[in-house]
């Protein structure tokens, strides 16, 4: 028998008010993510629990949040290959031990977790949902969708309210690109405005789904918000829009021209390396069901959203 459909979630007027009075986790707190939520949430009364590398917290105290985002991550593909078990041990191993202590304490948050599109592997079709089969091509997918299945077997079982949502391409004011395989489009919003050339391995005619960072932060809150409609599920986050990565590279560089009055040129380069199959691939996504249960709808353009974040490299 099949489950009912929810019903269609209107967008809350006051979905970030929610967060009054309440203690909220968040993992990764000086991370991308991490930072812009944090951000977002210091104008609402509510308690807030930075949980970072340089200052961790015994997972019994994140716990005790109403609310945990866990954006604490290892995200390069090529430092997972390089080394597998230390991968493992950023990917999954955390979030165990969260899902313990809430099994311990019998404490019962709302758990909300960073996953990537890249999980499901190469697409057969376009856009992508959440029917798509899960076939991870990298050793870094293969951990996340451990810890999203441990994740929705802890929420099956009643120990948190749990989600997974996983993350198109990124972008956007605070991305640190430390990573080279990881931020392509800010490091490349960054190099064009420092006045360098914007480099495209081949034709750059891979298709993207790009997503401002203000727009995959508002997903996380109303999530949260709705704990009993997403629970036990995952989702594919996204714009709904494909964009070729020559064309998001030829929109930074006429940007960047319009508001700086500096060009740049995008030039074609033959790859350092061989590619890897999931950086050969195309992706769109189709993110109707996580609007339907919460309300969330993509607000940004990609024009708008590089506009920002090129402000955000020259007022730096």
């Amino acid at each position: 028998m099949m489950a009912r459909p929810l019903p269609i979630a209107p967008p809350p007027t006051d979905w970030l008010h929610a967060y009054r009075g309440k203690t909220v986790a968040v993992t990764g707190a000086a991370g991308f993510l991490g930072g812009c939520l944090v951000n977002r949430l210091a104008a609402i009364d509510c308690r807030i629990l930075l949980v970072t590398r340089t200052a961790p917290l015994p997972w019994d105290d994140v716990v005790s949040a109403d609310v945990v985002f866990h954006f604490a991550a290892q995200t390069s593909n090529v430092a997972a290959a390089e080394n597998p078990d230390r991968d493992f041990a950023a990917n999954v191993a955390p979030l165990r031990q969260l899902l313990e202590s809430c099994r311990r304490l019998r404490r019962r948050p709302t758990v909300l977790f960073a996953g990537t599109v890249t999980q499901s592997g190469i697409p057969s079709r376009l856009p992508v949902d959440e029917d798509a089969l899960d076939q991870p091509v990298t050793i870094y997918d293969e951990h996340k969708l451990i810890a999203e299945g441990d994740l929705k077997t802890a929420s099956s079982a009643g120990v948190v309210f749990g989600a997974t949502l996983r993350l198109a391409n990124v972008y956007g004011p605070g991305a640190h690109g430390r990573n080279k395989d990881r931020d392509i489009l800010n490091r490349m919003i960054a190099a064009a405005v420092r006045g360098e050339p914007l480099t495209i391995y081949g034709a750059g005619e891979c298709v993207r789904d790009y997503l401002f960072v203000d727009d995959v932060i508002d997903a996380f809150l109303m999530a949260a918000v709705h704990p009993e409609r997403v629970t036990g599920r995952h989702y594919v986050i996204g714009s709904g829009r494909g964009t070729t990565i020559r064309q998001a590279f030829e929109l930074v560089a006429a940007r960047v021209e319009a508001l700086t009055g500096r060009r740049v040129p995008v030039i074609s380069v033959a790859p350092p390396f061989p590619l890897s199959a999931i950086e050969q691939r195309h992706f769109v996504a189709d993110p109707s069901r996580f609007s339907a249960a919460t309300g969330w709808r993509p607000a940004w353009s990609l024009s708008d959203g590089i506009d920002r974040t090129i402000e955000a490299c020259t007022c730096a």
